[in-house]
């Protein structure tokens, strides 16, 4: 149960419903942490910037940064932000199974040794403590280009954010995300 309750559509504010009804449309659904922070529209307005940024023009395939949220979400034990990372990562074109696998990622022939070293790092950014250590960041880096790190880290860093936001205010998971995640990360565990 919600610690506090979303915003209907009808009462959020005229300056953040294009954000609310940009990310209705981006997610197919409207999020209940979006209602929640449209109750502090400076907050969601500077949040939307960086999302917007880190989901915008990219170095980095979408689905592969769709993964990276489902890892650190999961290193994080955040339901609501596993959901949506993997609700998101088939929307982005990840198969089903690679999406029920990612967490044997070190060992499933599914992931390229590109993909083992950003969820590495996806793993130990989204572990409290911080689990990188200083060989996955070099492997990272064997991987990909500074500014594609920084785009993975940031991936990382947002959902460290959304992680503790949802699962502090215990964010009611909604319905397509909630099916998705039931379906596929179940084959998974």
């Amino acid at each position: 149960m919600n610690r506090i309750e979303p915003l209907s559509i009808e009462d959020v504010p005229a300056e953040v419903r294009p954000i609310v009804e940009g990310s209705e449309q981006l997610m197919g659904f409207t999020a209940n942490d979006v209602l929640v922070m449209a109750k502090w529209p400076e907050l969601l307005q500077s949040l939307a910037g960086v999302v917007n940024t880190i989901y915008g023009p990219s170095e980095i395939d979408d689905e592969l940064k769709r993964l990276v949220g489902l890892v650190a979400s999961t290193a994080a034990g955040c339901r609501y932000c596993q959901a949506h990372t993997a609700h998101g990562a088939g929307e982005a074109g990840a198969a089903e199974d690679k999406i029920a696998a990612v967490w044997e990622f070190e060992t499933s022939p599914l992931f390229t040794g590109a993909e083992r070293a950003a969820l590495r790092i996806a793993r130990g950014g989204g572990s409290q403590p911080n689990g990188v250590t200083d060989e996955e960041f070099k492997d990272l880096l064997d991987h990909f280009t500074e500014r594609q790190a920084l785009e993975i880290v940031a991936m990382v860093s947002l959902f460290g954010f959304l992680n503790r936001w949802n699962d502090t205010l215990k964010t009611q998971i909604e319905d397509v995300p909630a099916a998705f995640a039931a379906r596929v990360l179940q084959q998974g565990h």
